[in-house]
């Protein structure tokens, strides 16, 4: 017996494995569509600046985009931005790129805010946003270099240059907040709506 009881399996409006795993793992049969959304223009045209509305507004147009095209499916976008202070940090698009993040990121406190929206005929169901907040150890040019050089091409495709999944761990020395939150989905909360809607059995 499946724990989704949805008459068709959930939409994910990504193609990020962590997320789609993430799910799998929890036992939601899921459908893997990206979002044909230019983010960054979605996000220019707002004219929001702080980091939860920025991930909440983009994981609502992912969901919406999706269920456009999947009219009676139950779509999920999901958004992570990484903030320090002011300043917003996106993908880097290489090594001299991560490594000015991490040196920037070093010895102080950033904040993960993952949002999740779920969709469904083209209309927003449910969204919410979670934040965690990352505390980075005292990093070196040699430590951020030897790990650099063990991470290789994967801190290209996470904020920050890090996968706390994986050798990301090693760059920390505290960290409050959510382990889903972390990973780029609030899956707690998801969970919860989805119970709501009588499409979970447990």
């Amino acid at each position: 017996m499946s724990i989704w009881r949805g008459k068709d399996p959930l939409i994910l409006a990504s193609q990020s494995r962590a997320r789609q795993m993430l799910l799998a793992n929890a036992g939601l049969r899921c459908d893997a569509i990206a979002a044909d959304i230019d983010e960054r223009a979605v996000q220019k045209a707002s004219g929001l600046s702080a980091p939860g509305d920025i991930a909440g507004l983009l994981a609502r147009e992912k969901a919406l985009a999706v269920s456009s095209q999947m009219p009676g499916r139950f779509v999920v976008g999901a958004d992570q931005t990484l903030a320090l202070g002011s300043r917003l940090f996106s993908k880097p698009a290489g090594r001299t790129q991560a490594a000015d993040q991490l040196r920037a990121l070093a010895s102080g406190t950033h904040e993960l805010h993952s949002a999740v929206a779920v969709a469904q005929g083209g209309k927003i169901l449910f969204a919410d946003v979670g934040v965690a907040r990352m505390t980075m150890r005292r990093l070196g040019d040699s430590e951020i270099e030897a790990y650099l050089d063990q991470a290789g091409e994967a801190v290209t495709t996470s904020v920050g240059a890090y996968q706390l999944e994986g050798l990301g761990v090693h760059l920390f020395e505290r960290i409050e907040g959510d382990h889903f939150t972390i990973l780029g989905l609030p899956l707690l909360q998801l969970l919860a709506f989805l119970r709501s809607e009588n499409l979970l059995a447990v």
